[in-house]
């Protein structure tokens, strides 16, 4: 019994033995430095590196966000705003932190007024994203309920709006911007920069999911855009609009454009054109009506050109007022062309040529001068160039080549046919006529003072061509409905046949006339076109010459023009 005691408490253990106590102290030695390292490392970065743990927190809670710029607001001449920028809050999601709960998820979707289907089948088809739209550019009062849920997941961005409270009167002009407030079309994109300013920068503390828990500090301020001051005056452009809009109705025509600019500064004071669309509904938006017509589209012009055409001949010594020009028998062949008026007006003077607008006399006139005459002028008034006004696409219209000039393309250039130009261009070549023989360069913006402009005819010859205009707006006369009551008024009428690159279209045409007013002191210039009117009546004087009479009789008396017609009672 006691042998086997012994054999019992005198048997080793393993752990006893040299091998086992080194493999104890061994393991136990790693422990130990591995302790120490982890002590280390942790006085090391608590005592002299602490900017690593500061900017691993700060990197997981600091976010720098940027600040949106305030887009400047454009308006007109008298500082009615035509765009101004509204704040709105775009709300948005990440998938991954969204509650899988399909009743908090129909909760939001009834805030947003969405379908709460439609939400979830997104919700599922960006699961795997970390960024998802929810609604863009709401009202802060719309994007309220949503934000009060305090849902996971869900964030706000608040951004701006862009609102045009004149609609679709003026909004091929101002243009448009896009879902991101950058310019589209029109002003809003030529001056793009300008408006858009400069976004800022801020630091800010979020938690663990991405809110906001302090505003920290300011890292640039942003800066807003720059305002835009037009030239157009908002009074007179809804009348234009108003009234470009019922002749077209009238008409059943397919569109139409006004420009009126001031005689003195070459201000546009307004442009309208037709088909148009509205910029604050962009869902049904007509792709015709993007286009501001009055600047871009290039059309032959007609008969409109007939005085600017006589102005050139009358600086030669072989035209005059008094030089009388055979139109009979009321048609003539050039090149193999036949050229024809509306009847035999047999001899007439440079007024009567006008007056009757006779192809056959500025034929007459145009193969009696050099080649270069009329085709030098039309360069002098502006034609087969850039307005410059810097709208985005503005047409600079086309002339035929001077070196291989034909007489019949010489003809055709003096009574508009064989050129083309944009109603903006007709304009700025009308305001030599009102403005003592110097052309003004169009302006969109307001301008600081009024330019001498380029003396393209003498003072004389302005002066006779307005007589000789004025005379074309009577009684009994083409633009007898262009009559303004208690005002003197100039102009003349323009018809001409639509063309296609198939060539002219039958029973489609272009009314247009141009005018000025008043003459005893030119205040006034105004181009209308009506495009492809249907029916009978689709010349110049019975389309287009009522809406200038219209509009400009309005305008003058909203600009406080004094009448300057003595008014003679039978």
């Amino acid at each position: 019994m006691s042998r086997e005691r012994r054999s019992t408490t005198g048997r080793r253990s393993p752990n006893n033995g040299p091998m086992g106590r080194g493999r104890y102290l061994f393991l136990l030695g790693i422990v130990i430095i591995g302790l120490g390292a982890l002590v280390g490392r942790i006085a090391y970065l608590n005592v002299i590196d602490r900017d690593f743990l500061q900017n691993q927190g700060d990197a997981r809670t600091l976010r720098v966000e940027p600040i949106n710029a305030h887009r400047g607001m454009i308006s007109d001449r008298n500082g009615d705003p035509l765009a101004i920028s509204t704040p709105v809050v775009t709300l948005w999601a990440n998938p991954q932190e969204l509650p899988s709960d399909s009743i908090q998820l129909a909760t939001l979707a009834r805030a947003l007024k969405l379908d709460p289907d439609t939400l979830e089948a997104r919700v599922e088809r960006y699961s795997e994203h970390e960024f998802m739209y929810l609604r863009r550019r709401l009202t802060p009062e719309a994007a309220k309920p949503a934000r009060d849920l305090d849902i996971p997941g869900v964030y706000a961005k608040d951004e701006y709006k862009r609102y045009y409270p004149s609609g679709d009167v003026a909004a091929q002009l101002v243009g448009v911007t896009d879902v991101d407030d950058h310019g589209q079309e029109g002003l809003e994109l030529a001056y793009d920069d300008y408006l858009s300013g400069q976004p800022g920068k801020r630091r800010v503390l979020k938690d663990r999911k991405g809110r906001l828990v302090r505003d920290l500090h300011l890292l640039q301020d942003a800066k807003p855009g720059g305002d835009l001051t037009l030239s157009i005056d908002l009074r007179l452009q809804y009348m234009a609009y108003r009234e470009l809009q019922k002749s077209v109705d009238d008409h059943d025509a397919d569109g139409g454009s006004l420009v009126m600019m001031d005689a003195r500064s070459g201000e546009v004071l307004a442009m309208a054109n037709l088909p148009s669309y509205n910029p604050n509904n962009r869902t049904s938006i007509d792709v015709n009506g993007l286009r501001n017509q009055a600047v871009t589209d290039a059309i032959e012009p007609g008969s409109v050109m007939k005085p600017l055409a006589m102005s050139a001949a009358l600086a030669t010594d072989k035209i005059d007022p008094d030089t009388v020009i055979d139109t009979s028998p009321g048609w003539m062949v050039i090149d193999g062309y036949t050229i024809s008026d509306f009847r035999n007006y047999g001899k007439l003077t440079p007024g009567e040529i006008l007056l009757h607008s006779s192809n056959i006399g500025m034929s007459h006139i145009a193969l009696q001068l050099s080649k270069g005459t009329i085709w030098e002028q039309y360069q002098k008034l502006g034609l087969g160039q850039s307005p410059g006004t810097g709208f985005p696409g503005e047409g600079s219209g086309s002339l035929p080549s001077l070196s291989g000039l034909s007489r019949s393309a010489q003809a055709s250039m003096a009574y508009g046919y064989g050129i083309a130009l944009t109603p903006l261009q007709l304009a700025s070549a009308y305001t030599a006529i009102a403005n003592d023989g110097r052309r003004l360069h169009p302006s969109l913006l307001k301008r600081p003072s009024a330019p001498i402009g380029d003396q393209v005819m003498s003072p004389t010859i302005a002066h006779e061509l307005l007589g000789m205009l004025e005379k074309i707006v009577q009684p009994d006369a083409g633009g007898s409905r262009a009559m303004v009551e208690g005002y003197r008024i100039a102009g003349k009428t323009g018809t001409v046949r639509k063309v296609t690159a198939g060539g002219y279209q039958q029973k489609a045409y272009r009314g247009l006339f141009a005018g000025i007013a008043p003459v005893s002191d030119p205040r006034i210039v105004t181009v209308v076109m009506i495009d492809n009117p249907k029916g009978d009546e689709y010349y110049g004087g019975l389309v287009a010459a009522p809406v200038f009479g219209r509009v400009v009789g309005k305008a003058l008396r909203l600009l406080d023009v004094p009448p300057d017609k003595q008014e003679t009672s039978e």
